[in-house]
């Protein structure tokens, strides 16, 4: 069972697994509420953010961490994923995102997170970082390839999204 799913949302009552027919699996089950609790996840955004006009990739620093790795941030509750690439964009690094595309999702399991990541195209490279930015780099694909942080999920996206070989790291699992 997924350990964020040991109890009911609603009631609090112990969970059990039950089978599900239409599902083919055994789900958590609710004996009180007599419903299914399908698992509850997080899902959030991260962008290879990149300005057309230079064809460079914004790469950051957050947090006091030392590797470079993407802008990203959560969705809110009602918000479509597009709308938060827009946003965190905005917020993080005051640049303004004028298209953005799709590139692939991921399950992280150690934050329990769906991770979508996209590529935000922005007008120019004049940011503004807020406080969650320690530092940033304007960097040429290469660049951005060879120093993105090692063995990270932002590191696989980015070179998922350049060559279209997707290869999760191994320290996730």
């Amino acid at each position: 069972m997924n350990p964020q799913m040991l109890h009911c949302m609603q009631c609090g009552k112990k969970l059990e697994m039950r089978y599900l027919p239409s599902e083919g699996r055994d789900i958590p089950y609710c004996p009180d509420c007599q419903d299914f609790r399908f698992p509850v996840f997080n899902t959030a955004v991260s962008m290879i953010v990149t300005c057309p006009s230079t064809g460079r990739i914004a790469l950051i620093r957050q947090y006091g961490r030392s590797g470079l790795i993407l802008v990203a941030g959560y969705v809110n509750c009602g918000e479509d994923a597009e709308d938060a690439v827009v946003r965190e964009v905005r917020e993080e690094m005051g640049l303004r995102v004028t298209a953005v595309h799709f590139n692939h999702s991921h399950y992280f399991a150690p934050s329990n997170t769906l991770m979508l990541n996209f590529t935000a195209y922005v007008e120019n490279e004049d940011v503004h970082a807020n406080a969650e930015v320690d530092s940033y780099v304007w960097l040429a694909e290469q660049e951005a390839r060879e120093q993105i942080r090692p063995g990270s999920l932002a590191g696989a996206f980015l070179e998922g999204a350049l060559t279209g070989t997707y290869r999760w790291p191994e320290t996730e699992k």
